[in-house]
This record gives structure tokens, sequence and C-alpha cells, in this order.
């Protein structure tokens, strides 16, 4: 299988080339330890070149692939081997998961499940994890990028900046499944930090009416991000006051983070200390200020 890439060329210039997997990872990419071996795989946030080196790898490798059909862009099945058996998990209950995995592992068979993002954050992995411990079953994760990073780099953003925020809180209203109590979204709202929301697309005058209750104004700058990194991305920015009349009018119901915090829209933040030239760090002693 070939992956195209692009490579640094002559004086520092981008060209692409074509490379196997064995030019990126050498002649045993294949190595005997990973075989009949469960692995949970970070897909990323959408566009499937988006996914780490690591799982394309493991993706190739596979004799089974258990995808979250409802999630994860179904392009990055493309780096899949010829003779891999794909499922979507989409209409699938944790116990046929497992079931399906158990008669793979059986058979000797390597199995990728692929989720979306990075699986630690909203990807119901560790029941899974939970019952494949019970069932002696090896496995291990391998990261992804999340759709909190894919949205920030739609909108060119740091969730960080000085003097503005230095705490990002990802969270998501309650709906159907419950979150504890101590996470309202109106006591997390008090933190005037940057917030991420996922999964709470489709409820948005509640989200905006909580919002301000726990201390966000009004006019405090929003961002809706649909699909971020997928050809179908769209992104809106707006106030926590209008977020739910800028996602009625582009009719957005799912599939979308909603970035609340001043980072969204302002140009008042402090620079940074780490390149300040006045500013000492372990790798260089900084100048005194002049007159």
């Amino acid at each position: 299988m070939t992956d195209s890439r692009f490579v640094s060329g002559k004086n520092g210039s981008i060209r692409r080339a074509d490379r196997t997997f064995s030019d990126i990872f050498g002649d045993n990419w294949k190595k005997e330890e990973d075989k009949n071996m469960v692995h949970f795989v970070g897909a990323g946030p959408g566009a499937p070149d988006l996914i780490t080196l690591r799982g394309m790898k493991l993706l190739a490798a596979a004799d089974m692939i258990i995808y979250a059909g409802s999630l994860v862009n179904p392009e990055l099945l493309s780096y899949a081997g010829k003779e891999a058996k794909i499922l979507d998990s989409a209409k699938m209950t944790l116990e046929e998961v497992i079931k399906v995995i158990c008669e793979a592992h059986a058979a000797g068979l390597e199995v990728v499940r692929l989720h979306t993002g990075d699986p630690c954050l909203y990807g119901a992995v560790r029941e899974q994890m939970d019952l494949l411990l019970e069932k002696n079953i090896p496995f291990d994760s391998c990261p992804g990028v999340s759709s909190f990073c894919g949205a920030a780099s739609a909108l060119n953003l740091e969730y960080t900046l000085p003097g503005i925020s230095q705490t990002v809180i990802l969270t998501r209203m309650e709906g159907r499944t419950p979150v504890p109590e101590k996470e309202d979204i109106r006591l997390l709202a008090g933190h005037q930090a940057t917030m991420v929301i996922f999964l709470s697309a489709h409820r948005a005058d509640k989200l905006s009416a909580r919002l301000i209750e726990g201390g966000y104004h009004p006019d405090t700058p929003a961002a809706v991000v649909y699909k971020a990194t997928w050809e179908e991305e769209r992104k809106y920015l707006c106030t926590v006051g209008t977020l739910a009349e800028t996602m009625r009018k582009n009719e957005i119901t799912h599939t979308a983070l909603l970035i609340i915090g001043d980072v969204v829209k302002t140009s008042s933040y402090e620079r940074s200390k780490l390149y300040d030239p006045t500013f000492t760090t372990g790798y260089r002693k900084g100048k005194e200020k002049a007159e």
C-alpha cells in the first residue's frame, strides 16, 4: 500500500512523494507482537489525512475493522488492506461488538476498533476495554486528533491566550444521558474559562440560557464549527446570546462543536513570556529592558 506524504525538499521546500509503509516504519513494520490484538484507534476529526501514522499502519495491518459509522469518515477505510473485513458499529450494541471481537480473537485475527477523534473523549471505550480484560483479550490504544483541535484549526484559534484564558473546559450538556450535578453547565460557566461543548448542538436554546445564567455575558464571543476538517466543514462566529439563532439560521442540529469565550474574538491578549527577549528560560538568558 502506498501513502502520499508531503516531505521536505531542497532549501526547505515542500514536495510530494509516494512512500510505502516500509519506507516510514522499516521492513518489519508488521510486528509479530501486534498480531491477534485489539487496537483502539483514534480516527481523527474527519479529514482522512489527519489520522496518525500509527493509526494508518494499524488499519493497513488489520484483519478486521469495526468503525463507528455514524461519526467516522468512511474515506479512512481506504487505508485498510484488501482482505480486511469491515463492520459498521452504528447499529450494533456493546454486546454485539464484543461478541464479534471475541470471535475474531479466537480465530487469530488482528482487530482495529476505529473511533472518531481521540477515543478518550466521549468514545465509550472504557466499557469495551473492561469486557476485554474480563475475557483476557489483549488490547492497546492509539491516540487521535480530537475534534476540538480540528475546530481550533478551522478558526485559526488559540484556546489559551495569555491574560485571557489559561483553562479549557471540555464538556457537554445533559440530554438523554445525564451529567454529574457538579458539572452542570451553569457551574462550569462560572469559571469564565474557554469552553468547548460537545454533543449539545440540538439543545442550543437551553445551552445559551444556562451559559448566561452561569455568568457569561450575552455578548461573550462564541463560535460554531460543523464537521471540523471534513469537506463539509462550516464555521460561524456569533455570541452566547445569538448562539441558538445562528444555529437555527444555518440549520445545524448535530455534529458541531460550540466554542465559548473571549479567545474566540479578541486582540488584547498579553504577549507570551516564552519568546519575550527580556524573559529568562532554561535555554536562553533574558536581555535587560532598554531604558
